[in-house]
């Protein structure tokens, strides 16, 4: 017992005590990660508070450990005020290397993933902003393979606003897409509009367009339609409206914006989802596991978008001759959380 407790764990305390740098080499912090949740904004469901988003955050601490060799824990608040939360985790931090935040509600996100990135030491994620868009970007670069389209030359619409919608079109932005829209439940994000939050009109502002209008308006002559919105939120219409041979992610879950078969009756090329009983899913979980360990072992503070950029590529590069039902790694790939960690710990764009 004295190896691992009194009186010889004293020891380990006085050399943190006199060079608290070592407290990644001499305790677990450095490979633990917590899986943190208000519970606001579950998978498809919505806001079911902290006991019934347990479950998730179980799931995830369990691919954590079993596709990253990361070990997390899952960690729900009984609280959706941003300012305890940020109170919360920041007082929780010095038992870990990395904090995930998940499923945490628009607004509220953006402010809590802000402030702690600015007061903690350690990388701080909200999982739903910046790997979904890593996916989403690594799955588009092989569907443009597929129809022989260059990113730059593209319109891509992307319906939904929230965290996804906007990490999204944030990620797109940077990687130079031709034109962009984001729209929401009240239609194009428009630097003419007036109801806009802060963080919408930045993205209306991303897009820099004065157009007006719903999400059919803004699908006309579009190349590529992605949503991260609600169930049956596209149709038939709205993609035949769309340009030759349309690329359509629809990654509302567990119900599509529309189901693969009715996009293809309408003439959709690629189509992706985030459900793994159809062909193409666009899952984060591609790239958490990954992306931590990258960031834990470079000791990177947080996330850069050269980071994200890079990342995409390399999960891009995984598949060798992309088809249209193979634009992504299946998330069950062994290389895939070595290929995302690598990204992150060396290279430059």
């Amino acid at each position: 017992m004295t190896a691992f407790y009194t009186p010889g764990v004293a020891l380990v305390s006085k050399e943190i005590i006199e060079n608290p740098e070592r407290v990644r080499e001499l305790t677990s912090t450095a490979g633990a990660v917590a899986v943190v949740s208000d519970g606001s904004a579950v998978l498809g469901l919505g806001n079911v508070g902290p006991r019934a988003a347990l479950p998730v955050m179980e799931g995830k601490a369990m691919l954590f450990r079993e596709l990253g060799g990361v070990n997390a824990w899952p960690i729900v608040l009984a609280t959706q005020d941003a300012e305890e939360v940020v109170r919360t985790v920041r007082a929780i931090a010095p038992g870990f290397g990395g904090i995930n935040l998940e499923d945490i509600a628009a607004p509220a996100c953006f402010e809590i993933e802000r402030r702690l990135q600015e007061e903690l030491d350690i990388p701080v994620v909200h999982d739903d902003q910046h790997a979904t868009a890593i996916v989403v970007l690594a799955g588009l670069y092989n569907a443009l393979k597929v129809v022989g389209k260059d990113l730059a030359q593209c319109k891509v619409v992307v319906n939904g606003a929230g965290a996804a919608g906007s990490g999204i079109a944030r990620l797109l932005h940077a990687a130079g897409v031709g034109e962009l829209l984001v729209v929401d439940s009240k239609g194009i994000l428009s630097t003419n509009r007036t109801d806009l939050s802060s963080e919408k009109l930045a993205l209306a502002q991303i897009s820099s367009t004065q157009q007006m209008g719903d999400l059919r308006d803004a699908s006309n002559g579009a190349d590529v339609l992605i949503g991260v919105s609600v169930a049956g939120a596209f149709n038939e219409r709205i993609i035949r409206a769309m340009n030759s041979e349309p690329i359509i992610f629809a990654l509302a879950n567990p119900e599509p914006e529309i189901l693969p078969e009715d996009a293809k009756k309408a003439g959709a090329t690629v189509v992706a989802t985030g459900r793994s009983d159809f062909p193409n899913q666009i899952n984060n979980v591609l790239v958490f596991p990954g992306l931590f360990r990258g960031l834990m072992a470079a000791r990177k503070k947080n996330i850069t978008v050269d980071d994200k950029l890079r990342v995409a590529q390399a999960l891009a590069d995984i598949i060798d001759e992309p088809t249209v039902d193979n634009i992504v790694p299946d998330v069950f790939d062994k290389r895939v959380a070595s290929c995302v960690a690598q990204a992150i710990i060396g290279g430059t764009i």
